[in-house]
């Protein structure tokens, strides 16, 4: 017991005075922050850029339908042939070259579009769109169909959701449930990958210097294996609870700005966020609060340890099995399938529906289940259903754990040949 505490110390220190550790344990929320305000303003800077669109329009319906918008401006060519169109918007640069034909039918046959590049879908899909309602309403007054009438009949429905208790939210909810869900399945996939490949190199760089046959002479290999994983695992707690105080202090300043007390939120909160915001953003804000935001810190730190356990001693399994971090590269496929799945099945199953067979499946399976479950969270799910997840991947942790430590028993010692898949079955009888 007392070379295991050492073991870990050892690791974990030297991991949290690494120079590198500290620097992007207060950097990485900075750039993680950056990169989205750089994205947000590229996205701005793309879409505040003016076009300019050419329009020859033969049935002359269509000119006071294109109107000049913040981005884009239309220039009415239709007094020109429609070579001096084209070749007039190719010499100065414009966008494009929008050609209706005199004989348009309803389904858009003949339009085209001239340009140097393929314009974006957004483009399109407003030209298209523009056509479209001017031919509809055409069609309408020809079937006598008066358009004001039916324009004025059309009415809008807004549907209020509550939950039985009367807690309100929005339709944006589940996209916000979504978000919160799916950056931290990503955020374990990560840590779990950078964390495991850490003991994986540490079991490398010791078995290729030679320095284990030194140390496995006082120490046992199951417990230099078990000190390696738990002091890598503390020390990325470590981390990720720096960063979830950053992230708490940003909120509740931001909160304090906003004029929302955190901690006594009431629905006389949602009326002082009216007041300087539109009912839409309170709301939005309201639903960010309602989210088991408690519920899913405490889950990501048991998935994470949980998860994190199973995969490092595959992955301290695999550093002792191979002599470089290149021989690693035919046994690291396996090790990422199912982190890759459980990110592919919480995007595309979870989000479309999170109670359904195949999430709850998944969310269950050890390999899978703390991306699965972390995606889940948000939407509610009940007690037992992480009650049985939980202890099916502490149940798992303890076989994955006695299986790693007889390969890295063996392994440890093992130089100058490169093991196989056929290899380690061996090694699992010894």
């Amino acid at each position: 017991m007392r070379n295991l505490k050492l073991i870990i110390q050892r690791e974990y220190l030297a991991r949290v005075r690494n120079k590198t550790f500290i620097i992007m344990t207060f950097l990485s929320p900075l750039i993680l922050v950056g990169m989205f305000a750089l994205i947000a303003y590229l996205s701005m800077l793309n879409s505040s850029e003016q076009r300019i669109i050419g329009l020859y329009d033969e049935t002359e319906m269509f000119s006071s339908e294109f109107n000049d918008q913040e981005q884009v401006q239309y220039l009415d060519l239709s007094g020109k042939s429609l070579e001096e169109a084209k070749k007039m918007v190719n010499e100065q640069d414009y966008y494009g070259l929008i050609y209706i034909p005199e004989n348009i039918n309803r389904d858009l046959e003949g339009v085209q579009f001239f340009g140097k590049e393929s314009p974006g879908l957004g483009t399109i899909q407003a030209i298209e769109k523009t056509i479209a309602d001017r031919l509809t309403r055409e069609e309408l007054i020809e079937r006598g169909i008066d358009v004001n009438q039916l324009n004025e009949a059309k009415t809008e429905v807004r549907i209020e959701i509550q939950n039985f208790s009367g807690e309100r939210t929005s339709k944006m909810s589940n996209y916000i449930k979504m978000f919160f869900g799916g950056a931290a399945g990503y955020l374990l996939m990560m840590f779990i990958i950078i964390y495991g490949n850490m003991v994986m190199r540490s079991v490398i760089e010791e078995k290729t210097n030679r320095i284990i046959e030194i140390i496995v002479s006082s120490v046992k290999p199951i417990t230099l294996m078990m000190g390696k994983v738990l002091g890598t695992s503390l020390a990325g707690i470590t981390q990720f609870t720096i960063w979830v105080l950053l992230a708490g202090v940003l909120a509740i300043t931001s909160f304090y700005v906003l004029g929302i007390d955190v901690f006594t939120v009431q629905k006389s909160q949602l009326e002082t966020v009216e007041q300087i915001a539109q009912p839409e953003i309170a709301q939005l804000v309201m639903d960010v609060l309602n989210l088991p935001i408690l519920s899913l810190i405490i889950f990501f730190l048991i998935y994470f340890i949980g998860g994190y356990f199973l995969y490092s001693a595959i992955y301290a399994a695999i550093g002792a099995a191979v002599d470089s971090e290149t021989d690693t590269q035919q046994f690291m496929f396996p090790v990422i399938l199912p982190l890759m799945l459980g990110i592919y099945v919480g995007f595309f199953s979870v989000i479309e529906n999170p109670h359904g067979s195949v999430s709850t499946i998944f969310s269950m399976i050890p390999l899978t289940s703390p991306i699965v479950m972390l995606m889940r969270i948000p939407f509610g799910v009940p007690w037992w259903e992480l009650a049985i997840s939980v202890g099916l991947l502490i149940i798992t942790n303890f076989g994955v754990i006695w299986l790693a430590a007889k390969i890295y028993r063996v392994g440890i010692l093992m130089y100058g040949k490169k093991a196989s898949y056929k290899e380690l079955f061996k090694w699992l009888k010894y």
